[in-house]
């Protein structure tokens, strides 16, 4: 029964975790985190940016703010979005540096394939 209860609170300690992985794992959420990184936008300003409409912006804005990624502070008539913890980019640039290790692995792999294919001729 122990493993039952321990295997049931890792799968409710963890759900925050997979919450937290499922905001980032949607295009639009990153483009925004990455316009943020330099400093407080409004939202027309994160259009510009993105490309992103404003009803889609809102969206997601929503979103991460709800996941305490971003905050909002009212100045005049205007909202504007910033990065609550900085420490989401560490994140991000391990991901990124570990997908561009994986690309260039293949890419090795696909000259030595091509290599080997040229030899075969």
């Amino acid at each position: 029964m122990s493993k039952t209860l321990s295997r049931k609170n890792t799968s409710e300690v963890l759900a925050p975790v997979a919450e937290y992985f499922k905001v980032l794992s949607e295009t639009s959420r990153l483009q925004i985190l990455s316009c943020l990184r330099t400093g407080p936008m409004n939202v027309t300003e994160m259009g510009e940016a993105t490309g992103l409409g404003q009803a889609n912006l809102s969206k997601h804005l929503k979103v991460l703010t709800q996941a305490g990624l971003v905050s909002r502070q009212q100045k005049g008539v205007s909202v504007y979005y910033a990065i609550s913890d900085p420490v989401i980019f560490d994140l991000c640039e391990l991901v990124c540096d570990r997908i561009g290790n994986q690309i260039q692995k293949r890419a090795k792999e696909f000259e030595q394939i091509k290599a080997f294919s040229t030899l075969s001729k």
